[in-house]
Protein backbone atom coordinates (compact mmCIF):
# COMPACT_ATOMS: atom_id res chain seq x y z
CA UNK A 1 0.00 0.00 0.00
CA UNK A 2 1.48 3.39 -0.96
CA UNK A 3 2.37 5.94 1.69
CA UNK A 4 -0.52 8.35 2.36
CA UNK A 5 -3.11 5.81 1.16
CA UNK A 6 -5.10 6.19 4.39
CA UNK A 7 -4.97 9.97 4.14
CA UNK A 8 -6.21 9.79 0.57
CA UNK A 9 -9.17 7.61 1.50
CA UNK A 10 -10.16 9.93 4.35
CA UNK A 11 -9.87 12.99 2.08
CA UNK A 12 -12.01 11.31 -0.56
CA UNK A 13 -14.70 10.52 1.98
CA UNK A 14 -14.68 14.03 3.42
CA UNK A 15 -14.86 15.58 -0.07
CA UNK A 16 -17.92 13.53 -1.01
CA UNK A 17 -19.69 14.38 2.25
CA UNK A 18 -18.86 18.06 1.83
CA UNK A 19 -20.21 17.82 -1.70
CA UNK A 20 -23.58 16.82 -0.27
CA UNK A 21 -23.47 19.96 1.91
CA UNK A 22 -22.81 22.12 -1.15
CA UNK A 23 -25.65 20.53 -3.09
CA UNK A 24 -28.09 21.05 -0.22
CA UNK A 25 -27.42 24.80 -0.37
CA UNK A 26 -27.23 24.79 -4.18
CA UNK A 27 -30.84 23.57 -4.28
CA UNK A 28 -32.09 26.56 -2.28
CA UNK A 29 -32.54 30.25 -2.98
CA UNK A 30 -29.24 31.06 -1.22
CA UNK A 31 -27.91 34.56 -0.62
CA UNK A 32 -24.52 35.86 -1.73
CA UNK A 33 -22.29 38.31 0.13
CA UNK A 34 -18.99 39.92 -0.82
CA UNK A 35 -15.83 39.21 1.12
CA UNK A 36 -13.97 42.11 2.69
CA UNK A 37 -11.54 43.91 0.41
CA UNK A 38 -13.27 42.79 -2.78
CA UNK A 39 -11.94 39.23 -2.49
CA UNK A 40 -14.98 37.78 -4.24
CA UNK A 41 -18.35 36.29 -3.34
CA UNK A 42 -19.07 33.94 -0.45
CA UNK A 43 -22.17 31.88 0.35
CA UNK A 44 -23.52 29.76 3.16
CA UNK A 45 -22.25 26.75 1.19
CA UNK A 46 -18.62 27.95 1.47
CA UNK A 47 -18.97 28.44 5.21
CA UNK A 48 -20.78 25.18 6.00
CA UNK A 49 -18.49 23.03 3.86
CA UNK A 50 -15.43 24.77 5.26
CA UNK A 51 -16.46 24.08 8.87
CA UNK A 52 -17.26 20.45 8.08
CA UNK A 53 -14.01 19.71 6.21
CA UNK A 54 -11.78 21.40 8.80
CA UNK A 55 -13.56 19.61 11.63
CA UNK A 56 -13.27 16.20 9.97
CA UNK A 57 -9.58 16.65 9.14
CA UNK A 58 -8.79 17.71 12.70
CA UNK A 59 -10.60 14.63 14.05
CA UNK A 60 -8.87 12.26 11.65
CA UNK A 61 -5.39 13.80 11.81
CA UNK A 62 -5.04 15.79 15.06
CA UNK A 63 -1.26 16.12 14.63
CA UNK A 64 -1.60 17.90 11.25
CA UNK A 65 -2.15 21.55 10.47
CA UNK A 66 -5.10 22.83 8.43
CA UNK A 67 -5.21 25.97 6.30
CA UNK A 68 -8.61 26.74 4.75
CA UNK A 69 -9.93 29.60 2.65
CA UNK A 70 -12.81 30.44 4.97
CA UNK A 71 -10.69 30.19 8.14
CA UNK A 72 -9.07 33.29 9.60
CA UNK A 73 -6.04 31.61 11.20
CA UNK A 74 -3.74 30.40 8.43
CA UNK A 75 -0.59 30.03 10.57
CA UNK A 76 -0.70 26.21 10.64
CA UNK A 77 1.39 25.98 7.47
CA UNK A 78 4.33 27.52 9.33
CA UNK A 79 3.90 25.37 12.44
CA UNK A 80 3.29 21.87 11.08
CA UNK A 81 5.40 19.68 8.77
CA UNK A 82 2.15 18.18 7.44
CA UNK A 83 -0.55 20.68 6.56
CA UNK A 84 -3.87 20.30 4.76
CA UNK A 85 -4.92 23.04 2.33
CA UNK A 86 -8.68 23.31 1.87
CA UNK A 87 -10.85 25.23 -0.54
CA UNK A 88 -14.40 24.23 0.38
CA UNK A 89 -15.87 25.77 -2.77
CA UNK A 90 -13.45 26.60 -5.56
CA UNK A 91 -15.44 28.48 -8.15
CA UNK A 92 -17.94 30.29 -5.97
CA UNK A 93 -18.88 32.48 -8.94
CA UNK A 94 -19.76 29.32 -10.89
CA UNK A 95 -21.85 28.17 -7.90
CA UNK A 96 -23.66 31.52 -7.91
CA UNK A 97 -24.13 31.27 -11.69
CA UNK A 98 -25.48 27.74 -11.21
CA UNK A 99 -23.44 26.18 -14.02
CA UNK A 100 -22.12 23.29 -11.91
CA UNK A 101 -18.45 24.07 -12.50
CA UNK A 102 -17.33 24.33 -8.89
CA UNK A 103 -15.28 21.91 -6.82
CA UNK A 104 -13.99 20.99 -3.39
CA UNK A 105 -10.21 20.94 -2.96
CA UNK A 106 -8.53 18.96 -0.19
CA UNK A 107 -4.74 18.84 -0.51
CA UNK A 108 -1.98 17.70 1.83
CA UNK A 109 1.48 19.25 1.84
CA UNK A 110 4.38 17.46 3.52
CA UNK A 111 7.51 19.43 4.36
CA UNK A 112 6.20 22.30 2.24
CA UNK A 113 5.52 20.26 -0.92
CA UNK A 114 2.19 19.16 -2.38
CA UNK A 115 1.87 15.44 -1.68
CA UNK A 116 -1.77 14.44 -2.05
CA UNK A 117 -4.88 15.91 -3.57
CA UNK A 118 -8.60 15.39 -3.99
CA UNK A 119 -10.73 17.55 -6.29
CA UNK A 120 -14.45 16.78 -6.21
CA UNK A 121 -17.11 18.15 -8.53
CA UNK A 122 -20.37 17.48 -6.71
CA UNK A 123 -22.53 18.23 -9.77
CA UNK A 124 -22.01 15.14 -11.89
CA UNK A 125 -20.21 13.24 -9.10
CA UNK A 126 -16.67 13.51 -10.54
CA UNK A 127 -13.77 12.87 -8.16
CA UNK A 128 -10.11 13.33 -9.06
CA UNK A 129 -7.53 12.02 -6.63
CA UNK A 130 -3.81 11.42 -6.58
CA UNK A 131 -0.66 11.00 -4.54
CA UNK A 132 2.50 12.55 -5.99
CA UNK A 133 4.69 9.72 -7.24
CA UNK A 134 1.74 7.32 -7.56
CA UNK A 135 -0.91 6.78 -10.25
CA UNK A 136 -3.86 9.16 -9.97
CA UNK A 137 -7.47 8.34 -10.84
CA UNK A 138 -10.77 9.92 -11.78
CA UNK A 139 -14.09 8.41 -10.72
CA UNK A 140 -17.48 9.33 -12.14
CA UNK A 141 -20.76 7.51 -12.85
CA UNK A 142 -19.06 5.75 -15.79
CA UNK A 143 -16.41 4.15 -13.56
CA UNK A 144 -12.79 4.58 -12.43
CA UNK A 145 -9.98 5.47 -14.85
CA UNK A 146 -6.28 6.12 -14.53
CA UNK A 147 -5.20 9.72 -15.13
CA UNK A 148 -2.55 10.54 -17.70
CA UNK A 149 -1.77 13.88 -19.30
CA UNK A 150 -1.44 14.13 -23.06
CA UNK A 151 1.85 13.97 -24.96
CA UNK A 152 1.06 16.87 -27.32
CA UNK A 153 4.37 18.73 -27.70
CA UNK A 154 3.63 21.30 -30.44
CA UNK A 155 2.44 24.52 -28.72
CA UNK A 156 0.17 25.39 -31.63
CA UNK A 157 -1.67 22.08 -31.15
CA UNK A 158 -2.27 22.53 -27.43
CA UNK A 159 -5.83 22.68 -26.13
CA UNK A 160 -6.00 25.58 -23.68
CA UNK A 161 -8.52 25.60 -20.85
CA UNK A 162 -9.52 29.12 -19.85
CA UNK A 163 -11.60 30.62 -17.06
CA UNK A 164 -15.29 30.89 -17.78
CA UNK A 165 -15.68 33.92 -15.50
CA UNK A 166 -12.25 35.58 -15.51
CA UNK A 167 -10.71 35.64 -19.01
CA UNK A 168 -8.07 38.39 -19.35
CA UNK A 169 -6.00 40.17 -22.01
CA UNK A 170 -2.93 38.34 -20.74
CA UNK A 171 -4.57 35.07 -21.73
CA UNK A 172 -5.00 36.46 -25.24
CA UNK A 173 -1.28 37.32 -25.29
CA UNK A 174 -0.35 33.72 -24.37
CA UNK A 175 -2.68 32.42 -27.09
CA UNK A 176 -1.03 34.66 -29.70
CA UNK A 177 2.48 33.80 -28.52
CA UNK A 178 1.93 30.06 -28.77
CA UNK A 179 -0.34 30.05 -31.83
CA UNK A 180 -3.11 28.26 -29.95
CA UNK A 181 -6.40 27.74 -31.80
CA UNK A 182 -8.25 25.32 -29.51
CA UNK A 183 -9.84 26.51 -26.28
CA UNK A 184 -12.22 25.11 -23.67
CA UNK A 185 -13.93 27.10 -20.93
CA UNK A 186 -14.17 25.81 -17.37
CA UNK A 187 -14.71 27.13 -13.87
CA UNK A 188 -12.73 25.89 -10.86
CA UNK A 189 -8.92 25.68 -10.96
CA UNK A 190 -9.25 22.08 -9.82
CA UNK A 191 -11.59 21.20 -12.67
CA UNK A 192 -9.25 22.82 -15.19
CA UNK A 193 -6.38 20.74 -13.86
CA UNK A 194 -8.66 17.70 -13.93
CA UNK A 195 -9.23 18.24 -17.66
CA UNK A 196 -5.44 18.29 -18.12
CA UNK A 197 -5.03 15.16 -16.00
CA UNK A 198 -7.61 13.38 -18.17
CA UNK A 199 -5.82 14.56 -21.35
CA UNK A 200 -8.94 16.41 -22.44
CA UNK A 201 -6.95 19.68 -22.38
CA UNK A 202 -3.21 20.34 -22.36
CA UNK A 203 -2.56 23.76 -20.83
CA UNK A 204 -3.85 26.21 -18.22
CA UNK A 205 -2.22 29.60 -17.66
CA UNK A 206 -3.29 32.07 -14.96
CA UNK A 207 -1.39 35.35 -15.42
CA UNK A 208 -2.60 36.94 -12.19
CA UNK A 209 -1.81 37.04 -8.49
CA UNK A 210 -5.49 36.45 -7.60
CA UNK A 211 -5.17 32.91 -6.30
CA UNK A 212 -3.90 31.21 -3.17
CA UNK A 213 -2.24 27.97 -2.09
CA UNK A 214 -5.59 26.37 -1.22
CA UNK A 215 -6.54 26.89 -4.86
CA UNK A 216 -3.66 24.78 -6.17
CA UNK A 217 -2.34 22.34 -3.54
CA UNK A 218 -4.85 19.59 -4.36
CA UNK A 219 -4.85 20.28 -8.14
CA UNK A 220 -1.05 20.18 -8.19
CA UNK A 221 -0.99 16.74 -6.58
CA UNK A 222 -3.64 15.48 -8.99
CA UNK A 223 -1.94 16.77 -12.12
CA UNK A 224 1.45 15.50 -11.00
CA UNK A 225 -0.06 12.06 -10.32
CA UNK A 226 -1.04 12.14 -14.00
CA UNK A 227 2.47 13.03 -15.17
CA UNK A 228 1.87 16.76 -15.57
CA UNK A 229 3.45 19.91 -14.19
CA UNK A 230 2.17 22.83 -12.10
CA UNK A 231 4.49 25.76 -11.32
CA UNK A 232 4.51 29.52 -11.06
CA UNK A 233 5.06 31.52 -14.26
CA UNK A 234 8.82 31.56 -13.69
CA UNK A 235 8.80 27.77 -13.75
CA UNK A 236 9.39 27.39 -10.02
CA UNK A 237 7.48 25.03 -7.75
CA UNK A 238 5.27 26.69 -5.17
CA UNK A 239 6.03 25.99 -1.51
CA UNK A 240 3.30 25.25 1.01
CA UNK A 241 5.34 26.06 4.10
CA UNK A 242 3.44 29.19 5.12
CA UNK A 243 6.13 31.59 3.90
CA UNK A 244 3.58 32.84 1.37
CA UNK A 245 -0.08 31.98 0.82
CA UNK A 246 -0.89 34.16 -2.19
CA UNK A 247 0.23 32.92 -5.60
CA UNK A 248 1.97 36.15 -6.49
CA UNK A 249 3.60 34.75 -9.64
CA UNK A 250 0.55 33.19 -11.29
CA UNK A 251 0.03 29.57 -12.26
CA UNK A 252 1.10 27.38 -15.15
CA UNK A 253 -0.30 23.84 -15.49
CA UNK A 254 0.81 21.85 -18.51
CA UNK A 255 1.59 18.42 -19.81
CA UNK A 256 5.28 17.54 -19.51
CA UNK A 257 5.85 17.27 -23.27
CA UNK A 258 5.11 20.94 -24.02
CA UNK A 259 6.16 22.57 -20.74
CA UNK A 260 9.66 23.68 -21.84
CA UNK A 261 8.21 25.35 -24.95
CA UNK A 262 5.30 26.99 -23.17
CA UNK A 263 7.22 28.36 -20.19
CA UNK A 264 9.28 31.06 -22.04
CA UNK A 265 6.15 32.48 -23.68
CA UNK A 266 4.10 32.45 -20.46
CA UNK A 267 7.01 33.98 -18.52
CA UNK A 268 7.42 36.77 -21.07
CA UNK A 269 3.71 37.63 -20.90
CA UNK A 270 3.94 37.62 -17.09
CA UNK A 271 6.94 39.97 -17.19
CA UNK A 272 5.22 42.34 -19.62
CA UNK A 273 2.17 42.42 -17.35
CA UNK A 274 4.32 43.23 -14.32
CA UNK A 275 3.61 39.94 -12.56
CA UNK A 276 7.25 38.82 -12.79
CA UNK A 277 10.00 41.31 -12.06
Amino acid sequence: MPALAQELEVARRIARQAGDILLQVYATDFSVTDKAGGAGPVTLADERANAFIVGELRKAFPADGVVAEEKEDVSDAKRFSRCWFVDPLDGTQEFVNRNGEFAIHIGLAVEGRAALGVVYRAVGDVLYSGIVGEQGYVEDPQGRRALRVSDVADPAQLRLVVSRSHRSKTTDAVVRGLGITKETESGSVGLKCGLLAEARCDLYVHVSDKSYRWDNCAPEAVIRSAGGVLTDLAGNAYLYDGSELQNRRGLLACNAAAFDKVLPVASQVARESGLLK
